[in-house]
């Protein structure tokens, strides 16, 4: 065997996994698949000081309860726990900005089922800066920051990425976990199916004068549904869905001007508001990879699917195919298999697919009903809401689905 040869195959195996993108889901794979023995690369394309930055950029995430089991087996949550708000109850009505709710409600209360808080809300500075330590104290782990992909290609034991800086990176498998634009995916042939609902998200955090008491709000109204998520303190985090005319408008706005548009659909249940940290707006649609895997490499996250906000399962769903995956590999290692071979891959794509194909419909689904003004259409929601909330086995049912604790549960996230 030629030197250059040998040498493309004792790189290969010295990475298990390649994992492009370094947000959220990445670096929870990383460290899932070290912890099973793995040996991770992870390439994310900003640099570390920009994803450790201190101060509070008014983000913020639903992490459900099956969610933080995973962060606590992956060694995460006690970094994170103490800035984490527990929801306790979720209060979901229907209405038009300044005329108040409408005479239906469903309310969620975590004391309607046994294993604790539906979830948590985790600023994003917290989570990143909790994944960027725990990665940096792992040694299978290599995080290579400010680095960009610009070719990858698969051979018969390995994929193999060459950078923009030149350096080059092979392992067994590659993952693409760089979001609803996937190179990774793009460059492996992958499309996708999707569309836009011509909205956009306007999310940002309030300081208020009451306290919130842990109980998350969603009000839909005819343009789309305005979330009310509590943060720790007097706070909350804001998901306000708009049309893209409307959202180009209020993101225009200065500060004061976006408060007194804010307030006649926040309502004063709070007090007095006010703005903290900054204003971000981006499209909302639908997009799933019409496959999760080809030929060694596998797809997490956006880059498997991104669905509207409306329910707060972006990340869940993400952090779902982390802990499915995380089982999928360590239990092919245990077999001696090839972490990379389309035999282990299917597994993993037809544990997550299904899944993700539902969410998104029911996230599809509930947006076109909800995001309307139709007479009738107020009606049916209205019936419906009401009848879910009078109906204990169905409030405890929702309650377990917001909660992640629903279907064929990977084992980090089994608690």
């Amino acid at each position: 065997m030629d030197n250059p040869a040998r040498a493309r195959i004792l790189q290969a195996m010295e990475n298990d996994l390649i994992i492009v993108g370094g947000g959220l889901n990445g670096p929870a794979l990383a460290l899932a698949a070290a912890q099973a023995g793995c040996k991770v690369t992870i390439i994310d394309s900003l640099p570390v000081d920009r994803r450790k930055r201190p101060d509070f950029d008014g983000r913020s995430y639903a992490l459900a309860l099956a969610s933080m089991r995973l962060l606590r087996g992956i060694g995460v949550w006690d970094a994170i726990s103490e800035n984490a708000q527990p929801m306790r109850e979720i209060k979901v009505t229907d209405g038009r900005a300044g005329e108040g709710p409408g005479a239906w409600m469903m309310h969620f209360n975590h004391a309607e089922i046994e294993e604790g808080p539906m979830g948590y809300m985790v600023e994003d500075r917290h989570l990143r800066r909790a994944f960027l330590d725990a990665m940096a104290q792992e040694p299978q782990i290599t995080h290579l920051s400010s680095e960009t992909v610009v070719s990858q290609e698969v051979g018969p034991a390995e994929a193999r990425v060459t950078l923009q800086s030149g350096k080059t990176c092979a392992g067994t498998l590659l993952i693409g976990s760089d979001g609803r634009q996937s190179g990774t995916a793009a460059r492996a042939g992958i499309k996708r199916t999707g569309w836009g609902y011509g909205q956009k998200a306007v999310v940002c955090a309030i300081a208020h004068e009451k306290p919130h008491d842990g109980i998350a709000h969603q009000f839909f109204m005819p343009a789309g549904p305005l979330a009310i998520l509590p943060l720790t303190e007097n706070r909350s985090s804001i998901v306000w869905s708009e049309t893209d005319a409307r959202a180009a408008e209020l993101a225009a706005m200065n500060d004061a001007d976006f408060l007194t548009a804010l307030r006649p659909a926040f309502g004063s249940f709070l007090g007095e508001i006010s703005l903290t940290g900054k204003r971000f707006t981006y499209p909302l649609g639908l997009t799933l990879a019409n496959s999760f895997v080809a030929d060694r490499v596998a797809l997490i996250g956006d880059a498997a699917h991104g669905v509207h906000p409306i329910a707060g399962q972006g990340l869940n769903a993400g952090l779902r195919d982390v802990a499915a995956l995380a089982d999928v590999l360590t239990e092919a290692r245990g077999r001696g298999e090839d972490i990379g071979s389309p035999q282990v891959l299917t597994r993993y794509q037809q544990w997550r697919r299904f899944d993700t194909a539902t969410l998104a419909m029911a996230t599809d689904t509930f947006n076109r009903l909800f995001s309307n003004d139709n007479p009738l259409l107020r009606a049916i929601r209205g019936f419906g809401m009401g009848a879910i909330n009078a109906a204990p086995s169905l409030r405890r049912a929702f309650i377990r689905e917001a909660a992640g604790l629903t279907g064929d549960l990977p084992s980090l996230m089994r608690g």
